[in-house]
């Protein structure tokens, strides 16, 4: 009786960390499908509205974040390694800080963002997070593996078609813009673009080390 009482007091409190990951990952999709928003809008101050929703998903995320590093210090036991944990966190965490930086890029720099790289990596992005967002939910109970490694290999698949993009991109810009004011700019933007690809790429090998250690 006892040992019982005691082993509940170190037991995670209601799956916490899978709440949080999966709060996360829910916004993540809310912050790609806005940014398809704002690479879609040709008004400066429409957009600007849209940004500042993205920042404020941002903030949310940060939130979700410090959470998550909260509970894996109160938690002596936890689903999984604490290194993965702290990991998975970070990576995610990441996904959003870069949308939003190349969100407000695109306003920072008066960028026209009706550009065939710019969406064309915006709708990349969507489909990541929404990839993301399957690859997190499964891991609560990891009885579906088979959608989590069709998740992560759609993923890897997006981040090499981010940097196919990516080339392209550069090349048409180097090619067709006269402007070099216009050539850094539109550079910039791009390789935050891609970097979000690359991100999700993290969020992938770190679930893949979870489910391989543990499925």
């Amino acid at each position: 009786m006892v040992m019982n009482s005691v082993l509940k007091f170190f037991l995670p409190r209601d799956k916490v960390f899978f709440h949080l990951f999966e709060a996360v990952a829910e916004e993540l999709v809310k912050m790609g499908n806005k940014l398809k928003e704002v690479v879609n809008e040709p008004d400066f101050e429409n957009r600007g509205k849209l940004i500042k929703e993205i920042e404020d998903m941002e903030h949310v995320n940060d939130e979700l974040t410090h959470q998550i590093f909260t509970e894996l210090g109160k938690n002596f036991i936890t689903p999984f390694d604490r290194e993965d944990i702290h990991y998975l966190a970070s990576s995610l965490d990441d996904i959003a800080d870069y949308m939003y930086a190349a969100a407000k890029k695109i306003n920072f720099y008066h960028v026209n963002p009706n550009d065939i790289g710019i969406q064309k990596m915006a709708d990349l992005i969507a489909l990541g997070c929404k990839q993301v967002h399957k690859a997190v939910t499964e891991l609560r109970n990891m009885k579906n593996i088979r959608q989590i490694t069709d998740a992560l290999v759609a993923i890897n698949s997006i981040e090499n078609q981010g940097d196919d993009i990516f080339d392209m991109s550069i090349e048409r810009l180097f090619a067709t813009e006269p402007d070099a004011k216009e050539v850094i700019k539109k550079r910039e933007i791009y390789q935050v673009l891609e970097i979000v690809t690359d991100k999700c790429e993290d969020v992938a090998n770190v679930i893949e080390s979870i489910i391989i250690k543990y499925a």
